[in-house]
């Protein structure tokens, strides 16, 4: 799904002069996001393993913080402030998750339906103040931080389902099979004419997180845990070297910037 999908469910007034602080959703943008999703899963545990839960924790908070300090102060879209915020929410929203869990004993059976609720409250949050919860238009402070508290919501709703998925006998190979089809129903559906499109974006979007978490996961793990035993850390700097090729790529050619932007 694209923008050019996206702009079925665009409200008709145009704002000229307003930069848009998202950018445009292209085929780089899925790969990358699924890029994100696998990297912020194993950097979260490399990092939990390294410094220990707590300064993991306070420093992937401290690092989300400023990212997203950057990313609002920025007039525009920016594909290495953005994709950098992403990354920071990806990883402390991998955390978040993990806290509830591991930290406090919540089975993932019920921190999954809390972060779903929690999401689904941001969107009613969101509609009931702009009348929209298109991408397209992020163009004000306001509609920017509910984005962002949609995107980190998913981010936890992703972890969290892909964990419950992984642990009640699919393993991390299985859930990543399931989540590949998984997130092939929205975009099926969108152009069938069967789902809205920003009801398919949002879907694909929260459904991308357990996808690249599960297959980054396989292949960090263990064999004993069914995946390749690749390693924590070699994965996560893998990961993280796609990630700056594709954003260095999109950052020098501004194929994912947006020329006009709709509210």
């Amino acid at each position: 799904m694209t923008t050019d999908h996206l702009t079925h469910d665009r409200p008709p007034r145009r704002i000229p002069h307003a930069a848009s602080k998202v950018p445009e959703v292209t085929v780089y943008f899925w790969i990358i996001k699924v890029l994100t999703t696998g990297m912020g899963e194993t950097a979260s545990d490399f990092l939990a393993h390294l410094f220990g839960p707590v300064p993991a924790v306070g420093l992937g908070g401290l690092a989300l913080v400023a990212a997203l300090a950057v990313q609002f102060t920025a007039r525009r879209y920016v594909a290495w402030i953005y994709w950098t915020a992403i990354v920071m929410v990806s990883v402390f929203g991998t955390m978040a998750a993990d806290v509830l869990h591991v930290g406090l004993g919540v089975p993932y059976a019920l921190s999954t339906p809390f972060f779903l609720l929690a999401l689904a409250a941001v969107f009613a949050l969101w509609y009931a103040s702009e009348r929209t919860l298109s991408i397209h238009g992020i163009t004000t402070r306001r509609r920017e931080a509910f984005y962002w508290a949609a995107v980190l919501a998913t981010f936890a709703l992703g972890t969290a389902a892909g964990d419950l998925t992984a642990t009640i006998g699919l393993g991390y190979l299985g859930s990543a099979v399931l989540y590949a089809v998984a997130i092939a129903v929205p975009a099926v559906a969108h152009r069938a004419g069967r789902m809205g499109a920003v009801l398919a974006f949002w879907s694909a979007y929260v459904i991308t997180r357990p996808l690249g978490a599960s297959v980054a996961d396989w292949m960090a793990v263990g064999h004993g845990r069914g995946g390749l035993a690749l390693g924590l850390g070699p994965v996560t700097a893998a990961w993280t070297l796609a990630i700056l090729a594709f954003v260095g790529y999109l950052a020098s050619t501004g194929k994912d910037v947006r020329r006009d932007t709709a509210v």
